[in-house]
């Protein structure tokens, strides 16, 4: 079992930044890739980025690609991920996910989840 728990959300402007992190306990952490994914008020949860288990990998939904840059520190069991230049449309709950296997941009193939944490983007 692996509990996660997000952080770091909240109200900003529109061009601002923030940083998300996700911190994982239970099992060993640094053998699960991680993910991020994000789901906005009447839509369907989406994938944001994902990252290998040594943190040399990693993948990015076409939307925010040169904005978004996940990574992760596995002594400190925790994933980050960045975001830059933030937008409107980047407003949505941001949930972390693992995988006990190699990373994935599907939501279905992922064992674990945190409760989310909110990110409104002011216009």
């Amino acid at each position: 079992q692996v509990q996660l728990v997000e952080s770091g959300g909240g109200l900003v402007q529109a061009g601002g930044s923030l940083r998300l992190s996700c911190a994982a306990s239970g099992r060993t952490f640094r053998n699960y890739a991680m993910g991020w994914f994000r789901q906005a008020p009447g839509k369907e949860r989406e994938f944001v980025a994902t990252i290998s288990t040594s943190g040399g990998i990693r993948d990015y939904a076409d939307s925010v690609k040169g904005r978004f840059i996940i990574s992760r520190d596995n002594a400190k069991n925790t994933v980050y991920l960045q975001i830059y230049n933030l937008k409107p449309e980047d407003t949505a709950v941001y949930y972390c996910a693992a995988r006990s296997t190699s990373r994935s941009m599907r939501a279905t193939e992922y064992d674990y989840w945190g409760q989310g944490t909110q990110v409104t983007v002011s216009s």
